[in-house]
C-alpha cells in the first residue's frame, strides 16, 4: 500500500488566513506517499509565500508539493489545470479552506485495496461553523438518505448524494476511462459534479461513514454569497449547463442521454419554482408550476405555496 501514489489537487483563492491550517492537515497525514497539487488561482493576498515556505516541510517527509499559479479562472477552472499534472494512483481533490483528518488518506487508500469492486469511495465528513471549530453542526451524510447505496449517479443528478471535495478517492485507471483527456469545464465552480458523474455512471461507489474530513461554511463562501434571487436564478442556470455539458461528453447511448437530460430539466424547473416561491414571485412562480406540470414534477404542496401568493398579492393590493 505505501508505494501507491495519492495525487490532492487543491484549488485556493485569497485563503492565506486559513491555508497553513490545510497544509498542515496534508503534511501530517499518516499515509506519506502524496503528491499535492496546489493551484493557486490568481490569489492577491500571500497565498503564495506561504505556500512555497512549506516546500522543505513536505520535501523532508517525502511528500511532493507541486505550486502552480495562474490567473484566477473559479474552482473548476482551477481543477482542469491540476487534472494535467496528476500521476498518483488515486486521485482526490479539496478546498484550502477546509481540511482533512489525519488518516483520511490511509484508510481511504486501505478502503480501495480492499473492496476491488469499487471504482471510488466517498466518505463522511464534519460540517462547522467557521467560528467554532471545536463543535461540528452536522455530519454531511446526514444530509442524504441513499449514502449506502453503490450506484450513485441518478442520486447524483438529483442532488441526493454526498457532493463536499474532500470526501472522495477515485482510482486513477477509473478516472482515466471515463476521462481520458483529463479535463472537466473550467466553469468557476460545478467541478464536483463533473468530476463524480461520469464515473458513478459506470462505476460503483463505495461509501465509508467515517469523519475522514472537516467541511466549514464561511459567511462569504461563494454559496452563501447567494443571497438573492437573481443570483439564485444564475446560479441554477450555470449549474443546469453544467450538467448538460458533463452529460454531452459521457460515452452513453442517447436514450439513456435524453432520460437523463430530461431528469436534470425536471429538476431545474423545481428549484426554479421554489425560489419564485421564497421570493413571493407569483407570475415567474405560474410560469416554473406549468412547466412543472408538464415534466410530472408537482409536489403536494406546489399548488397550495402558489396559491398563498396569489391571495397575499391580491390582498398587498387591496
Amino acid at each position: 500500500m505505501k508505494n501507491q501514489l495519492v495525487s490532492i489537487i487543491t484549488p485556493c483563492y485569497n485563503n492565506s488566513n486559513v491555508v497553513s491550517r490545510y497544509l498542515d492537515s496534508v503534511l501530517n497525514q499518516t499515509y506519506k506517499n502524496i503528491e499535492l497539487i496546489f493551484i493557486n488561482d490568481g490569489s492577491t493576498d500571500n497565498t503564495e509565500s506561504i505556500v512555497l515556505s512549506y516546500e522543505k516541510l513536505f520535501k523532508e517527509n517525502e511528500m511532493k508539493l507541486i505550486y502552480i499559479k495562474q490567473e484566477n479562472k473559479g474552482l473548476g477552472g482551477a481543477i482542469n489545470t491540476g487534472l494535467k499534472y496528476f500521476s498518483g494512483d488515486f486521485l482526490c481533490w479539496a478546498d484550502a479552506d477546509d481540511f482533512f483528518q489525519l488518516e483520511s488518506v490511509e484508510k481511504r487508500v486501505e478502503f480501495l485495496n480492499k473492496n476491488p469492486q469499487y471504482g471510488c469511495v466517498t466518505t463522511n465528513a464534519y460540517v462547522y461553523n467557521e467560528y467554532d471549530l471545536q463543535r461540528p453542526i452536522y455530519q454531511i451524510a446526514d444530509k442524504f438518505k441513499y449514502n449506502e447505496d453503490e450506484y450513485q449517479f441518478e442520486h447524483h443528478l438529483k442532488s441526493e448524494s454526498i457532493f463536499c471535495c474532500g470526501c472522495h478517492m477515485i482510482r486513477r485507471e477509473v478516472f482515466l476511462d471515463v476521462n481520458p483527456e483529463k479535463c472537466i469545464f473550467p466553469a468557476r465552480r460545478g467541478q464536483n459534479w463533473q468530476m463524480l458523474l461520469p464515473v458513478y455512471y459506470k462505476y460503483k461507489r463505495g461509501f465509508l461513514n467515517e469523519n475522514l474530513y472537516n467541511y466549514i461554511i464561511y459567511k462569504s463562501s461563494m454559496s452563501t454569497g447567494d443571497n438573492c434571487k437573481e443570483k439564485k436564478i444564475q446560479r441554477c442556470n450555470e449549474h443546469l449547463e453544467i450538467i448538460k455539458k458533463t452529460l454531452e461528453k459521457m460515452d452513453m447511448t442517447n436514450s439513456d442521454r435524453k432520460k437523463y437530460e430530461r431528469l436534470v430539466y425536471k429538476n431545474y424547473v423545481t428549484n426554479l419554482f421554489d425560489i419564485c416561491i421564497q421570493y413571493k414571485d407569483f407570475n415567474e412562480g405560474m410560469k416554473y408550476y406549468l412547466k412543472m406540470i408538464e415534466y410530472k414534477a408537482l409536489r403536494k404542496y406546489d399548488t397550495k405555496s402558489l396559491i398563498k401568493i396569489a391571495i397575499n398579492n391580491i390582498i398587498r393590493v387591496n
